[in-house]
Formats: structure tokens, sequence, C-alpha cells
């Protein structure tokens, strides 16, 4: 699998990573079988996707636990990234995320919080030190505080040899500007799929200039970008799409339209829809992408996506189509 190089660090990850969100199995998620969530990442290492990123949020600590259990005995072999920032514990403090599950979840970037954080998680994962620690979420109003105190306490952290790399996710180009005034931001995670593209015209050019990776989230577009999707031709969701322009029956009937366009495209390729999705979000210079999954055969039909070198001829005409359907 190709590999890409962190600029300061000179950590080197494959083009494709695993996201662990759902190991979490959260109200989000549903239940989840562990043992097959284990199997899973370890699957994934013998892939070569050798990255493997979680947080503590992903299930209240769930996700990392499951995570610490499959590495086992090959901790080494593994780029192991978790967050800081979030926060469940009763009587925290801090700026409100989300309330799931019966707890409320704030958001507390304070170096005293960050490194309980992290602490915590090296606990969970059964290992001394994490790869790649990211942000998860910028803090804004009463309860931000200076990004120079957070910055400090994570480099700090590598001075200790805790973490190696310091990433950031979530961000706008003026926090991400600020923070990079304070240490070294190596890559950040942002949402990118085909059908939102936003990043493009804000982030992008940022990372492109400051030599920083961006780590591409749910490229599926929660499942759209899928040949399930595709062949199901119901109308979608209202609640899970709202304020998409996929929400709306008109504009669902001609993306299926489009997307009946490029079966020439994964004829040609060998390849189904969400294989072509993945393929063109890593045409783009400077990304990764970050793939869930939670079951082998999730993992299987993703790496598809990674092996695939669409042309620029086919890769412009699948943008062309695109601007015009949004």
């Amino acid at each position: 699998m190709r590999q890409l190089k962190l600029n300061k660090s000179g950590i080197i990850i494959p083009v494709m990573s695993l996201g662990t969100w759902a190991f979490g199995g959260d109200a989000i998620w549903g239940k989840t079988d562990e043992m097959q969530a284990i199997d899973t990442a370890r699957r994934a290492v013998e892939m070569g996707i050798v990255q493997i990123d979680t947080a503590p949020a992903y299930g209240m600590g769930k996700s990392e636990e499951i995570l610490g259990e499959a590495l086992k005995g090959i901790r080494d072999k593994v780029i192991l990234s978790t967050k800081c920032g979030l926060s469940w514990d009763e009587g925290n403090i801090g700026q409100l995320h989300v309330e799931r599950d019966g707890h409320r979840i704030v958001r507390n970037l304070s170096a005293k919080s960050i490194r309980k954080d992290l602490e915590n998680s090296l606990k969970r994962l059964k290992t001394e030190y994490i790869d790649i620690y990211y942000v998860h979420y910028p803090v804004f109003g009463t309860y931000a505080v200076p990004v120079e105190e957070t910055m400090d306490e994570l480099n700090r952290m590598k001075k200790e040899g805790k973490i190696r790399a310091i990433g950031a996710s979530n961000m706008n180009p003026e926090v991400l500007n600020e923070y990079c005034t304070y240490a070294d931001i190596e890559i950040i995670q942002e949402k990118y799929s085909l059908l939102d593209r936003k990043v493009e015209e804000t982030l992008l050019p940022v990372c492109q200039e400051r030599k920083i990776l961006l780590q591409a989230y749910s490229p599926l577009e929660q499942g759209v970008l899928t040949e399930q999707f595709r062949q199901k031709r119901d109308t979608p969701d209202q609640k899970r799409f709202v304020n998409k322009p996929w929400g709306k029956k008109e504009c669902h009937e001609r993306m299926l339209q489009m997307f009946d366009s490029w079966m020439d495209l994964c004829e040609k390729y060998n390849c189904q829809l969400e294989h072509l999705a993945i393929a063109w979000i890593l045409k783009q210079p400077g990304v990764n992408i970050l793939c869930g999954a939670r079951k082998i055969t999730h993992l299987e039909s993703n790496i598809k996506g990674a092996e695939i070198a669409l042309t620029e001829e086919d890769a412009e005409r699948i943008r062309r189509d695109v601007e015009s359907f949004l």
C-alpha cells in the first residue's frame, strides 16, 4: 500500500487508516461484538492498514479498551492514534459537546484535563506511548483556554516520549494557523467526500502550505456513496440527511442518475461505487483516508478502493459530474 510521511516526526502511515468509532458500540452504532472487532483490528495490520485511530469518547472508553486487547503482541507494528479534549466524567466542566448514553460530554483543553485524558488512554490502550495524539475538537467561549496552554502541554508530552506527533481534528483555518504558532501540527482530520468538498476551499490550502497531512473521514458520506445505497433506490431518511442536497427527492433522483452514469467506470476498474469514491479521495495530493470498520468484510471492501489508480481523465470526469450535481 502506498505510504505517506509526516513532515516533522517522520512517522510513515499508509494512505488508508482504520477508524474504530464503531468499536465503542454507543447509541450511534449499537452493540459491538468485541471479538469481531479485535479480529478486524488485527486483520487490518496484516493487510498493511497499520495506522489505527480511536478516541476516549468512542463508547466512553470502550473503543480504546477493545483496541488495547487487539494490539497485544503487535503494538510495535502499529501507528496508534487517539485524541484528547472530550470528557464525560461526572463533575467535569467544559463546553457542552453532546449528551449521549446517559453521559454529559464536554470539551476541555486545559493542560490538567488533557494530561488526565492521556494517562487514561495509555491505561486503556495498554501502551506506554501514543504515536499521533489529536486535539479532538477546539473549544470556544467561556471554557476556552489559551491555545498556548494546550500546545505547551502537548509539547511537554512529546518531550516525555508519551506522544510522538501532534494532530488536530474538526478545525477551521484560523484555529489551525493559531495551533501551528505554538506546536508542529503534522496531521489533521476533517470530513471529506465526493459529496462534501468544503475542505478544498478551507483547510486543504493551509495543509498544503504548511505541509500538513489531511486525513479524510466519512469518505462514503454515511453510506450514500455505496453500491448498496445506489441499488436500493428509495428516498433518503430525512433526519439522517437533513440540510443535505440529496435530502430532497428531486436532488436524490439526480444523484442516483449520476451514480448510474459511473457504472462504466466501475466496470473499467472492476469495482463498486464505494471503491470509486475512496479512490477519488486518494487521488488528491497529501490526503490519507480514514475508513471505519468493525467487520473484516468491511475492511476488505474498503481496501480495494486504495488499490485503484484512477486516471487523471476519469478523476476529472467524476469531479465535473459532482460539481454539476451540487
